[in-house]
């Protein structure tokens, strides 16, 4: 699977006909029909799909009353093809305008009862609006709805494609991201280089500085010898080559992630991590220090700005 990220958004349309009355031909679906063909019982749909970046998979829908069917049906294709991101599943219906409608009475007239309850309760003079009425959902119904499983069908049959736009966006996005991680990764290889090149003047600065100073402290009467094995052995301490080599092996690894694809997301966040963490560690091991130290300061420095950069595009990675 290529790279993707996490965001994205397609949108399909589709239509089908009411079932005149009397009628055993099943209506059509995922057509387009002329306008002529408009207003004789038309339920036309737009199923439109909309991801962002999320830690897991975060799936919700937005369907008509009475969709529970249909929802299981989309949520476990979903899982199926989509692993990381917050997913916002819209459905919405539109009839045509000859489509002949019903009065859902029960509905209706529950709304005007409590209305008129909770005016009496409370004293309240006034009296239901049947404009704001006639606004609730389902208070007004098709006097011909499709046939059971109609309608479900109808969505299913698009869905797949609904899918592939939106992965196309997505791997089309990822594949931006891809190459701007591998400029990341350049330019951090270049300060590890940098720092490297510097590494042997520092240990030595650091040796005379030491020595100087643990002289100073001890005095004349010191043996130095035994003041050069301590300077030795606090230098070794403070060496940064362990974290040199961690950083190189996290940045190739890294490539390897990306030249493999798939959902490589959380592992390259870890990575990124890591790499944090030993320059953390590389500068803290040079803070203090003047000359040639000032360099690997500087390349400490653009290694956190490059791996911070590469964090804001790896969250997006599905």
């Amino acid at each position: 699977m290529p790279l993707r990220s996490m965001t994205g958004f397609a949108q399909v349309k589709g239509e089908l006909l009411s079932q005149p009355e009397g009628s055993t031909t099943p209506p059509p679906t995922g057509s387009t029909m002329s306008s002529s063909m408009q207003g004789n019982g038309r339920l036309a749909f737009s199923l439109s799909l909309k991801a962002v970046n999320h830690r897991f998979l975060d799936l919700h829908f937005r369907l008509p009353s009475g969709s529970d069917s249909l929802e299981m049906q989309l949520r476990r294709l979903l899982k199926e093809k989509i692993a990381r991101g917050h997913v916002e599943v819209t459905l919405s219906l539109e009839r045509g305008g000859g489509e002949a409608l019903a009065l859902n009475r029960p509905l209706v007239s529950a709304y005007i009862a409590a209305f008129r309850a909770a005016a009496g309760e409370f004293g309240v003079p006034a009296q239901p609006d049947l404009n704001v009425i006639l606004r609730i959902p389902g208070a007004l119904d098709s006097a011909r709805d499709p046939e059971d499983g109609a309608l479900e069908a109808a969505v299913m049959a698009r869905v797949g494609e609904v899918l592939d736009r939106l992965n196309q966006m997505r791997e089309q996005e990822g594949r931006g991201i891809g190459i701007e991680l591998r400029e990341r990764m350049e330019h951090l290889r270049e300060a590890v280089k940098t720092v490297q090149l510097h590494r042997r003047t520092v240990l030595q600065s650091y040796v005379e500085r030491l020595q100087s100073r643990l002289q100073e402290l001890l005095g004349s009467s010191a043996d130095k010898e035994r003041v050069l094995q301590e300077a030795a052995l606090l230098v070794d301490r403070s060496d940064i080559q362990e974290e040199i080599v961690r950083l190189e092996n996290h940045v190739q690894h890294f490539l390897g992630l990306l030249d493999e694809n798939g959902e490589v997301g959380k592992k390259l966040d870890f990575l990124l991590q890591e790499m944090n963490r030993e320059a953390n560690t590389l500068l803290s091991k040079t803070s203090g220090l003047a000359g040639e130290a000032l360099k690997i300061t500087e390349a400490g420095l653009v290694m956190k700005a490059e791996i911070e950069k590469s964090r804001e595009q790896v969250q997006n990675l599905e």
